[in-house]
């Protein structure tokens, strides 16, 4: 899942001459921490995305474009699960509405990413 991500890091390193417990020290990590990322094992928290992003001065949209495209497909299962039968009062007014749209945005998404 974090392939291309942890493909993005291990370069963005290595052209910058860091050693993985530079950017550890720099993170506040481990360098175990550093090969897990690097090898895909596990995901940034965000203030280390933010971090890296500073250490390096460049984004990493790889992982955003991952997280989005996994987020939305989550989505996408449980809003077709979403309970039908909820009980009618002034604050679920806008529900069905909000669930279409929603819907519609998702549906949207997926015509961005084919083109």
């Amino acid at each position: 899942m974090t392939t291309e991500f942890a493909l993005d890091l291990r370069t963005a390193r290595r052209k910058a001459g860091f050693v993985q417990s530079d950017i550890a020290h720099l993170l506040a990590s481990h360098q175990s921490r550093v090969s897990d990322l690097e090898q895909g094992r596990k995901l940034p928290t965000l203030t280390e995305i933010i971090t890296l992003s500073l250490i390096f001065g460049r984004s990493f949209e790889s992982l955003f474009a991952m997280v989005m495209g996994q987020a939305r497909k989550d989505l996408k299962k449980r809003v077709r699960k979403l309970p039908k039968n909820t009980r009618d009062f002034a604050g679920t007014f806008n529900r069905a509405s909000s669930i279409e749209r929603l819907k519609d945005r998702l549906a949207a998404d997926d015509e961005y990413d084919s083109t």
